[in-house]
């Protein structure tokens, strides 16, 4: 009885899952992606992810030096993020931008709030919305894909097309579903070349529960409905529910950016909000706004309502007399 009486201190919960295991398996199921952008735009590409990731791993090691601290590169959460950056971005974006992009999203995104675990925001998308507000140009001007299979227009994408026509003609060109481009050669950005690379990813992450349903499906499963919604009320406000979410960054900030366990939700019912809110803004800005692409406002806004989201809707605590219903 003494033995089975026996209290230790917290925490009770124990796991062999440590944060550059986890680093290591969103790596691997970035890879399919990477590998596929890299054939498709070529050494540039690659040479990107590289200057990418050297970039974020310098500024993350400098700045815990500069402070006196162990270097936390080890942790290859700086990794992440030069990657999931590099894949948010035009595949010709000039490698002095992108070093800048990396500096504020590792040193102001993330370093500066005490490293991973502390940061309010995403620091990728943090570094995006840097560059995208700083130059508009160069993060609106993209290159064909080498193996797509349709006369792809260079410059935009399927979103930026559709703004257009609405903005100049006040009705939306005809787009085909074309199956086979939107998941092996759409174009838009680096990373956004193989949606089935993204989505294969993205299970992967799934399988070995690093990340949850709730977030990926309540965002994704939200812009579809939507949308549709909207395209059966008229056909010109926006395109079909299809090309939002087979287009642009949707699965990309759905399975690896909102679910980032820093700036998400902990309890599910703060999760499946959370996936909600981003669907929501994703598509008032993508059909409303001024910007094609609403996937990293989105995931930003709502980041600012985690702490309010983790305080009203955590579980009950064991011997709680105040009663929740979540």
């Amino acid at each position: 009885m003494k033995e089975l009486m026996n209290v230790t201190f917290a925490p009770h919960v124990r796991s062999n899952m440590t944060t550059s295991t986890i680093m290591l398996y969103v790596i691997a199921a970035l890879m399919s992606s990477v590998v596929l952008s890299v054939i498709n735009y070529g050494l540039y590409g690659l040479t990107l992810y590289g200057v990418f990731v050297s970039a974020a791993l310098l500024f993350e090691h400098t700045f815990c030096v500069i402070q006196g601290k162990k270097s936390s590169i080890k942790d290859l959460s700086a990794v992440v993020t030069g990657l999931l950056f590099a894949m948010t971005l035009p595949p010709t974006l000039p490698l002095w931008t992108a070093v800048v992009g990396v500096f504020f999203a590792i040193v102001v995104g993330k370093m500066v709030f005490g490293g991973i675990g502390q940061n309010p925001f995403n620091p990728a998308l943090t570094g995006r919305m840097v560059l995208l507000v700083s130059f508009p140009a160069l993060m609106t001007s993209f290159q064909r894909p080498v193996y797509t299979t349709i006369d792809a227009l260079s410059g935009a994408t399927i979103l930026g097309n559709a703004k257009t026509d609405i903005a100049t003609y006040g009705y939306i060109s005809h787009f085909p579903i074309d199956i086979n481009y939107l998941l092996f050669t759409a174009g838009g950005s680096l990373g956004e070349i193989s949606l089935i690379a993204l989505i294969i990813g993205g299970l992967l992450l799934l399988y070995k529960q690093i990340i949850s349903w709730h977030i990926p499906v309540t965002f994704i499963g939200t812009v579809f409905i939507f949308t549709f919604i909207l395209n059966q009320i008229d056909g010109n406000i926006t395109i079909s529910s299809f090309h939002h979410v087979f287009s642009g960054g949707l699965l990309l900030g759905a399975f690896f950016m909102a679910t980032d366990y820093s700036i998400s939700p902990m309890f599910i019912v703060g999760k499946i909000i959370f996936g909600i809110g981003c669907g929501f803004l994703t598509v008032i800005i993508r059909v409303y706004g001024g910007y094609p692409e609403g996937v990293g406002f989105a995931i930003l806004i709502m980041n600012a309502f985690v702490p309010m989201l983790d305080k009203f809707f955590r579980p009950n605590v064991f011997g709680d007399r105040d009663e929740k219903l979540f």
